[in-house]
């Protein structure tokens, strides 16, 4: 039987899959009687069903399925009042030789909708174009060609905003255009100001900002979770180390080293949100306001295409804690 993503099954359809599984929860109904609910999903979909222990697949279940690894399915997905589900015809765990017919394990997590390499490439385009002092360029771009195979994959968080393969640079691109429109808009509209606006550090704090994700965060077949770093340090200090050990092979002055590191240190503008200053630079507000903005943007987005609640407007159990309004349909 020819492989197929779980995703594209339609109610109805037999097929072979690979899919990650996310959750094995031991369980009974009112009436007593023991099951499994288990979850597997590929990068775009999630079903979520029960394993009845008297079943076929009861013991398998118990002794031997475990979250987190991949699985070879041959199944039925329905649509049902309960949600999508799989009816098994077989089940194992993928093998070496499944690599053969495409398995990988990034088939299986969310990812970007948008292509990593041509993500990367503008904002080493961007870089040439728009950072004008040399020093600082080399510093932005070798950081970014350092980590470039990291940088393709990387979410830019583990949940709320952009937790997927290639997030990272799906956000930084986006927070990258918006601060090139606002440091030209705000330059053009503050000329004198004193000292004026450096549009060069603007673009390279808007790059670098969350280039401390690297060490906060790991990619696992599962998901992306915090490293041991990350849950103790946190990505904005360590973003800061990661641009002071480079300016040791890229050399800038030290005054543009301090406004980067500034820009990078303050960007989350709270200290409960890991930041120890607030942006008291003109560059630093920029990028803070450019990459909250992106965040939250995208947190809306996430919001409406996946509520479920009827009417007009969204349940408020969502990462922002409030309802949003849709609208009224149309007639």
């Amino acid at each position: 039987m020819a492989i197929a993503t779980l995703s594209e099954l339609v109610h109805g359809q037999e097929a072979d899959i690979f899919v990650l599984m996310t959750a094995k929860e031991e369980l009974t109904t009112r009436d007593g009687k023991p099951y499994f609910r288990v979850g597997f999903r590929d990068h775009a979909r999630e079903v979520s069903f029960p394993i009845w222990q008297d079943s076929p697949w009861g013991a398998d279940c118990r002794d031997a399925w475990q979250p987190g690894a991949f699985y070879k399915l041959r199944a039925v997905y329905r649509e049902t009042n309960y949600g999508p589900q799989l009816d098994l015809r077989k089940i194992r765990e993928v093998s070496q030789d499944d690599h053969a017919d495409g398995f990988s394990p990034e088939l299986c997590l969310p990812r970007t909708r948008f292509d990593p390499e041509v993500m990367f490439a503008e904002l080493i385009a961007t870089a040439g174009e728009r950072i004008e002092a040399a020093e600082l360029r080399r510093l932005v771009v070798g950081i970014l060609e350092q980590h470039r195979e990291a940088l393709l994959a990387l979410p830019a968080a583990t949940h709320n905003h952009h937790a997927f393969v290639g997030g990272w640079l799906e956000h930084v691109v986006s927070v990258t255009r918006t601060c090139v429109y606002l440091a030209d808009k705000y330059d053009a509209y503050y000329p004198d100001m004193q000292p004026r606006l450096n549009k060069d550090l603007v673009v390279a704090g808007a790059m670098l900002h969350d280039i401390g994700k690297l060490r906060e965060i790991e990619v696992l077949p599962q998901g992306a979770e915090y490293t041991a770093e990350g849950n103790l340090i946190g990505h904005v200090l360590q973003g800061r180390d990661i641009v002071r050990e480079a300016a040791a092979e890229f050399p800038v002055d030290s005054e543009t080293l301090l406004r980067l590191e500034h820009i990078v240190v303050s960007h989350q503008r709270l200290p409960e949100w890991g930041s120890p200053k607030p942006p008291m630079t003109p560059e630093a507000l920029i990028v803070h306001y450019a990459d909250d903005l992106d965040a939250k943007y995208q947190m809306v987005a996430t919001i409406l295409r996946e509520d479920k609640n009827e009417g007009v407007v969204t349940s408020r159990k969502n990462v922002l804690g409030q309802k949003l309004y849709r609208g009224t349909p149309e007639a």
